[in-house]
């Protein structure tokens, strides 16, 4: 199939995992009978915690975790593909939890499953302090994974500012993108259209970010909004604005990959290169 409908759901989770389930089920519901053939969600489409001790806390398994089993459900009753943009997985054994990112088949099955890699440690101008180290444990790999309409490349969030991630799974053979997210407003105003836009024209692929937006109830943390469909040669197909929660859809041509890349062929012009070595300037002896 070389077109679809993407549906990004724009959500405003709260720190009640019941209560971001049942406004999940709806939301889905809605954007499958508005035509989404795969319908995606934010980073912590589960809860955002009120604090790292909250987070930890509610943190579940994979084999119990309530979001996990709701999207697995959506998926067998309305027949969409769904992308749960992340959950937070409790892995046994480990102190730490995992940012998970998964992708469901049309019938309830995991395809696959990605880790979160690069970790969100900053201190903004504004006061806002965030150590997704210490919660967290970072991701390993980089995941690809089939989809009924391309490869997808899967990733999350602060990746996003890693171009060479994106690189590496284009040449890998990802023509589509997923970069699921809980953006601060500072950082998004800032960034968020331009990266986003950024990673589609650099990598010749569609680009799919549901994002998180508004304040949250339980913790007060504010995110930027604006779920995103990017095009290959960086059109914005589709923009959640940052006011509410909700859904998109957005149409997708699969033929504009080869079209972009085409136009530009730069993932075919590669070419290594010596590390860069500093060269420090001769500074001239005053006279005496």
């Amino acid at each position: 199939m070389t077109a679809f409908k993407a549906g990004l759901i724009q959500t405003n989770v709260s720190n009640d995992m019941a209560e971001n389930v049942a406004s999940l089920r709806e939301q889905a519901k809605l954007a499958r009978d508005a035509g989404a053939d795969f319908i995606m969600t934010p980073e912590n489409t589960g809860l955002i915690g009120a604090s790292r001790t909250e987070t930890l806390a509610k943190a579940q398994t994979e084999e119990e975790h309530a979001m996990l089993a709701a999207c697995r459900a959506v998926a067998r009753d309305t027949g969409a593909w769904f992308l749960l943009g992340s959950i937070h997985v409790r892995v046994p054994g480990e102190e730490q939890i995992r940012n998970r990112s998964y992708l469901i088949d049309s019938s309830g099955g995991i395809v696959a499953s990605y880790d979160k890699i690069h970790m969100f440690d900053v201190q903004l101008a504004g006061g806002e302090s965030y150590r997704e180290s210490s919660t967290f444990r970072p991701g390993e790999k980089a995941v690809l994974a089939e989809t009924p309409w391309g490869v997808l490349g899967m990733t999350i969030c602060y990746d996003l500012r890693f171009p060479y991630l994106y690189r590496e799974l284009a040449h890998a053979g990802a023509t589509m993108l997923s970069i699921p997210s809980s953006f601060t407003v500072p950082t998004g105003q800032a960034h968020w259209h331009t990266l986003m836009r950024a990673r589609a024209i650099e990598t010749g692929c569609f680009v799919f970010a549901p994002a998180q937006v508004g304040t949250h109830k339980g913790s007060n943390r504010k995110t930027y909004g604006h779920s995103v469909a990017v095009a290959p040669w960086g059109e914005v197909l589709a923009d959640a604005g940052g006011e509410k929660a909700g859904f998109v859809i957005a149409d997708i041509d699969m033929g504009k990959i080869e079209e972009a890349r085409k136009m530009v062929p730069s993932l075919t012009h590669d070419r290594t290169y010596a590390a860069p070595a500093l060269h420090k300037a001769e500074v001239a002896k005053a006279a005496e």
